[in-house]
Parts: structure tokens; C-alpha cells; sequence
């Protein structure tokens, strides 16, 4: 575990291996670590800074090593997610590409219409469960670029019925 700093400000620098990023604002927290929008050399990324805070509901190990992990899964299930770019392991920071739109949970806020992007997240749910896997389906950790979707989080679990998009996840897109 890194004593690496976790919060970090717009306009500050932060190092990641050898290259130089500047963070523009905050994107959010999860269970694992925080989100920021980043640049380098004038490209936008994603900077997550691992965190070691308490979580009531969810156990884990080695957080850098779950998140390459989980990755690899994910890109074996074909699902839609951002790349992972770069990975420091000794300050547990990864860099993955910025997929630019709102998320699934503000486009529901304003009141649109998910109907469109509830069938794509539905063949998410299909291609990860063939794989065995179940994805995180809380609306936050999905962006739409394009009019496609896309699970931003690498969060992923062995599959189960009871955390299907079908039987848990819907009930949060619906009431969000």
C-alpha cells in the first residue's frame, strides 16, 4: 500500500511514472479510489487515484492488481470500456482514456429517455454473462459518447442472478 496523496486540486501536477499530468476537476469518488479529468501533451484522460478508505459493503484485496485484473476480463467480454492507458503501480494510479458525455445517472436527472441505452446495457449484461461476470450497474459508472454506452468502471464479480442488470441494476436506473 502506497502513502501516495489521494485528493488532488484542479491545476495541480501529478506524476504518474514519468509523464507529467495536470488535472482539470474531479470526475467522482468510488469504492476503490477518486477520479479526475486530466491532460497531457493536450490530451484528455482519466487520472483514478487508489484510496484505502473503509467500505461497509465491499471487501478488498490488492486494489491496482484487482483493477489490471478486472480490466483483462472485461476486454475479454467485448463490453465497451475505456482503455487503460498507463499504470503506476507504486503510487496505484492508473491512467485510462476520457470517454467524453454524461453519465447514464445525469442523462436520467434531466429526464431523458434511457429506453435506448437500457438495450445496450442489456447486451452488456449478456456479454459479461457469458463470460461468468456480472458488472456494476449503478448508473454513475456508465457514459454515453456517440449515442453508445459505455462501463467506465473496471469493477466486475463472478456472476450471479440476484446482481444481474435485470434483478438489481434496473431498479436504479428507473429510480434515478
Amino acid at each position: 500500500m502506497s502513502a501516495s496523496k489521494t485528493n488532488f486540486n484542479s491545476g495541480e501536477f501529478v506524476f504518474v511514472n514519468d509523464n507529467e499530468y495536470k488535472i482539470i476537476k474531479f470526475l467522482g469518488k468510488g469504492k476503490g479510489g477518486y477520479s479526475y479529468l486530466a491532460d497531457c501533451g493536450n490530451k484528455r484522460v482519466v487520472l483514478k487515484q487508489i484510496h484505502h478508505e473503509p467500505c461497509d459493503y465491499y471487501q478488498f484485496g490488492n486494489k491496482i492488481e484487482a483493477e489490471k485484473y478486472d480490466y483483462g476480463r472485461l476486454v475479454a467480454t467485448g463490453i465497451r470500456i475505456p482503455k487503460m492507458l498507463v499504470v503506476d503501480e507504486a503510487n496505484e494510479r492508473i491512467i485510462k482514456e476520457y470517454i467524453d458525455g454524461p453519465t447514464i445517472a445525469e442523462l436520467a436527472n434531466d429526464g431523458k429517455d434511457l429506453s435506448f441505452y437500457i438495450d445496450q446495457v442489456k447486451e452488456m449484461q449478456r456479454l459479461a454473462q457469458a463470460k461468468g461476470l456480472n458488472i456494476d450497474y449503478y448508473p454513475t459508472n456508465f457514459v454515453v459518447e456517440n449515442d453508445q454506452l459505455f462501463y467506465i468502471d473496471y469493477e466486475c464479480n463472478e456472476y450471479s442472478e440476484e446482481r444481474n442488470f435485470d434483478n438489481w441494476g434496473y431498479k436504479y436506473w428507473k429510480n434515478n
